[in-house]
């Protein structure tokens, strides 16, 4: 419980921070513009609002359903379809009174202030805390594969050089280039020799079949760093620093190895084979009936050298840029994966949103999931779909082209269609959640 509400928490700060300034890229240049605005609202308010005030034109609030935001301009057709106030002739401060370019620059307000926000986030992250990466060429115990590669070749503690046809030089860009930039031949070392693990073209759609998270993991000892007191392990004489090779006789290579070999003999006393300092040590252990044996092991930290790259504050401005821009470029080609059977089952809501945020309290990585939130914030909006800004955008520029503004009716049409397909994308994204939730 207390997991899922540090996810909640973080989710709903990071989509309120997005949410007010993404409508105050639209508040401000229509302000700027002489455009009034009758509300600004964080989450909607149907029927009625936790908060409201007013304060000049401008009835400012907090609704109670949280599914996004929004600024009512006056003399716009939009969310609130409210057709009675667009049935009057335009006045002067109304939006449908402005130049075109105004309109324009006001309806792409939004997405201008999340990528702008996005990249300064990314910016002050890198400036802040660095960018800590871990080469190949440290992963000295190799890697653990998700069970979907290795019917195509690749197994656990295979030491990955790099792609042959691909830019990896650090374990996570090899799932991006995997998945997204289409990586096939995979370079690993066994016992010295170079190999090439060639992996089929819809590799990506069965990664999205099995809902892989990720693709590859780090592998290292399963070696004992604290002893818990009066557990079986004291009793049976482990130390701090025993490295196990061997639970009843399953050997431990790596840490998953020696969970699932203790795991597997609940309540059982078992023989262990230990590196104590270089020496085999054998004794017996007694294994709870809940898999335990009472030991805490040694982080990752303690057998992997990673890479921290430190900016300074002037170097942290063009670097938040290539990350933004980076970042943005990735999410742009993984839509692909979305038009498949796969990748749309794939698709999630708030729960999934949530689900990848830490579940400790982590300022680092909240901070770097706002920003990639408020990248996707940024690209969703701009899609020329009506109800969107992306689709008022399309109907200025046509107006602009064409010199002829769209009729009334029409626009309310748009506006109720777009509507429709956004609340049927909303409800099939949370669904997909409630259902893996119900499974599993």
């Amino acid at each position: 419980m207390e997991v899922f509400l540090i996810k909640a928490a973080q989710l709903i700060l990071s989509l309120s921070i997005l949410i007010v300034l993404h409508e105050l890229g639209h508040f401000i240049p229509a302000k700027l513009f002489k455009t009034r605005v009758e509300k600004f609202y964080l989450f909607f308010d149907p029927w009625f609002s936790l908060i409201k005030f007013k304060r000049g034109d401008t009835q400012y609030g907090i609704g109670w359903l949280p599914l996004g935001g929004y600024v009512k301009i006056s003399g716009m057709i939009d969310e609130s379809m409210d057709k009675e106030a667009m049935s009057k002739p335009a006045e002067p401060w109304e939006f449908r009174s402005k130049p075109a370019w105004q309109r324009l620059i006001i309806m792409v307000g939004g997405v201008t202030v999340n990528i702008i926000l996005a990249f300064l986030i990314y910016s002050m992250v890198l400036y802040t805390w660095g960018k800590e990466k871990v080469p190949l060429a440290n992963l000295k115990y190799g890697v653990y594969v998700d069970d979907s590669l290795e019917p195509f070749g690749l197994r656990d503690g295979d030491h990955i050089v790099g792609l042959a046809d691909g830019n990896a030089e650090f374990l996570g860009d090899l799932g991006k280039e995997i998945l997204i930039s289409e990586a096939r031949q995979v370079e690993v070392n066994r016992d010295g020799v170079i190999e090439i693990v060639t992996l089929p073209d819809t590799i990506d759609q069965v990664l999205l079949r099995e809902k892989v998270r990720s693709l590859f993991n780090l592998r290292f000892p399963f070696e004992v760093d604290s002893i818990i007191a009066g557990a079986a392990a004291e009793s049976a004489g482990l130390q701090k620093n025993d490295r196990i090779l061997a639970v009843a006789g399953e050997p431990t290579l790596g840490y998953l190895e020696g969970f699932a070999a203790i795991q597997g003999h609940p309540g059982e006393t078992v023989s262990i084979n230990i590196d104590r300092d270089g020496e085999l040590v054998e004794m017996q252990v007694s294994i709870s009936e809940a898999g335990k044996i009472g030991i805490g092991l040694k982080l990752v930290d303690s057998f992997i050298e990673t890479k921290t790259y430190r900016y300074g504050f002037f170097e942290a401005i063009p670097a938040g840029f290539f990350e933004t821009g980076k970042i943005l470029s990735s999410y742009i080609s993984s839509l692909k994966l979305v038009f498949t059977k796969e990748g749309a089952s794939s698709i999630g809501g708030f729960g999934a949103i949530g689900g990848l945020f830490p579940a400790t309290w982590n300022w680092q990585a909240f901070w770097t999931m706002t920003a990639f939130l408020s990248l996707i914030l940024a690209f969703m909006n701009i899609l020329p779909i009506p109800a969107l800004d992306g689709g008022h955008v399309m109907f200025l520029i046509y107006e602009m082209v064409t010199g002829r503004k769209p009729g009334d009716k029409f626009m309310e049409y748009a506006q109720a269609t777009g509507m429709i397909l956004l609340l049927t994308l909303l409800v099939y994204a949370n669904g997909n959640d409630i259902i893996r939730a119900i499974s599993g």
